[in-house]
């Protein structure tokens, strides 16, 4: 049984989402090394920050949708915590607080080592408790904003310009604009990976009163929301090429489009709502290597 209760834990943890959200810190710190900005100590606080809101937005969602009853027998994705037999929620609100004060704890630490005492410290503090909040709210409590279609715009925000831009400053202590291109990009690409998670669990959803943005729009319109997230990121990074007048951003720009183009296909002609899981590690998997390649292209100077 403690074996169970343990790999239950783990599967909790949802592992797998570690690379997505640490994408937009590989593309910022690879634009620091191209500067010759760059900091081992830096980068490897901002991996361990970044894993810490991560792991704590996964425990956190899966208190708040099971105390809500949204996680239940009906829902077509994979089992929650509270859906099993072996952890409870007592249990399981002890683990959000206990993985809050780690998050707290690596914010004050990373903000310190970068900063030390200073005005831009305290920007940074109250940017990285917004992201420790961000990750709690969006299931939990009566004004959880992924109750009121709001995830979306939280994830770009936080997964696409934060992550990308603020790891750059970092390093740099300044903002390179030419990063909003990529850093929305990946924003985008993580908000698809919510939004094919919506649409999977939209019949669900709407019944235990979660209004996703995918519930709001409704099936029809968040297949052309979808085609908006995949396709965008492809212009974006064509864009940053014309900018940076690099072929090679035009080459990873065609990579990208067949991918794209065959995951599109398969989500608008699913047969059922179900095939859309595998699709999210597909993407979430899709947007970790776009972010290595293009970070790879800035590293040697493309």
């Amino acid at each position: 049984m403690q074996n169970l209760s343990l790999l239950t834990w783990i599967k909790a943890a949802r592992l797998r989402t570690i690379p997505l959200s640490i994408s937009g810190i590989l593309v910022g710190s690879a634009s620091a090394y191209a500067s010759q900005s760059f900091d081992s100590t830096t980068f490897v606080l901002t991996l361990l920050t970044t894993i810490s809101y991560q792991l704590l937005s996964n425990f956190a969602n899966d208190y708040g949708d099971g105390v809500k009853g949204t996680d239940n027998s009906a829902r077509l994705g994979p089992r929650r915590i509270l859906q099993t037999d072996h952890i409870s929620k007592n249990k399981l609100r002890t683990v959000v607080v206990l993985l809050s004060i780690v998050a707290f704890t690596f914010t004050v630490s990373h903000v310190y080592v970068a900063f030390g005492f200073s005005t831009t410290a305290l920007s940074f503090l109250g940017l990285g408790f917004a992201a420790i909040l961000a990750a709690i709210l969006y299931t939990v409590g009566s004004n959880a904003y992924g109750y009121k279609g709001l995830g979306d715009a939280f994830v770009f925000l936080f997964f696409g310009l934060v992550s990308v831009l603020g790891s750059n400053y970092l390093y740099c202590l300044d903002f390179d604009f030419s990063l909003l291109l990529p850093g929305s990009a990946i924003g985008l690409l993580s908000v698809a990976v919510l939004n094919l998670n919506n649409m999977r669990d939209h019949d669900n959803d709407k019944l235990s009163g979660k209004q996703t943005l995918a519930v709001r729009m409704g099936k029809q319109i968040a297949n052309r929301y979808h085609f908006f997230l995949l396709l965008t990121p492809v212009l974006l990074t064509l864009f940053y090429g014309w900018l940076s007048q690099s072929t090679l951003f035009y080459l990873l720009a065609t990579l990208m489009f067949l991918p794209v183009r065959f995951h599109l296909k398969r989500v608008f002609y699913r047969a059922t709502e179900k095939s859309l899981d595998p699709e999210l590690k597909k993407v979430a998997l899709f947007t970790f290597l776009y972010a290595i390649l293009f970070s790879v292209l800035l590293i040697l100077g493309y």
